[in-house]
């Protein structure tokens, strides 16, 4: 083999040699791009799944929210609808209130216009008791003022009677004295008759007059019982009304 065909051999060698490399290079490079994208990918691949992880988490949990938003809003709902119904009933409650303090204050007045009525009719009995209590000291004082006038009824009788039987001793002279004499001691004997039946109606008049007292007490203590009663019913009122 000649100087030309070694130049030739080892040129075509070396172009040989030089395409063996460049292609061991660009497998190299082939197998490091080849490495590199599946590195990309799987980097790409986990964090799209990573992404969609979190993405349904992030549903589920807005779904969550909903639930809790739903239940929360139901709860509301019905937490007002009791309400209203509750205001309802209070409404009705505070109407029938107002009707019963209506009722109440009526009753109050009426009770305060008899408790008044009843204090008007225990100064009246008072009145009256103190009346009777005059009238009684007025009767004891007649009745001793008719004591009185019966002893000088009784002694006028028996003056009379002396000057009877001293005007007939004097016979015909002291016929003018005996007729005086007379005359007194019928007065007197008219006198006594009266001061008896006066006595007899200042008795009866003891008997109406201590009755009536005795009545007019027994009212008045049951008048004050029952404005007792009636002010005690209107202070139960006045509290329930406060």
């Amino acid at each position: 083999m000649n100087t030309l065909q070694w130049l030739w051999v080892g040129g075509l060698a070396g172009v040989i040699g030089t395409c063996v490399v460049a292609f061991v290079a660009h497998r190299w490079r082939m197998a490091q791009a080849t490495a590199h994208w599946r590195a990309l990918t799987e980097a790409h691949d986990e964090a799209l799944a990573q992404a969609h992880e979190r993405e349904r988490l992030a549903i589920a949990s807005l779904d969550e929210q909903g639930r809790a938003q739903g239940e929360a809003l139901a709860a509301q709902q019905a937490r007002l609808t009791q309400a209203e119904q509750d205001l309802h009933v209070a409404r009705k409650s505070e109407a029938a209130v107002l009707e019963a303090k209506g009722h109440w204050q009526a009753e109050a007045e009426r009770i305060a216009l008899e408790a008044a009525r009843l204090r008007g009719l225990a100064a009246t009995f008072e009145r009256w008791h103190e009346q009777m209590i005059s009238l009684m000291t007025q009767n004891q004082d007649m009745h001793a003022k008719n004591h009185e006038l019966s002893s000088i009824v009784r002694h006028v009788l028996i003056v009379s009677l002396n000057a009877s039987i001293e005007a007939a001793r004097a016979g015909s002279a002291g016929r003018g004295f005996g007729i005086v004499a007379s005359e007194v001691r019928a007065l007197a004997t008219r006198s006594e008759e009266l001061s008896k039946s006066y006595r007899d109606s200042l008795h009866r008049n003891d008997v109406t007059t201590t009755a009536t007292f005795q009545d007019i007490q027994a009212g008045g203590k049951m008048i004050a019982a029952s404005l007792s009663s009636v002010e005690a019913l209107a202070q139960q009122l006045h509290s329930r009304l406060h």
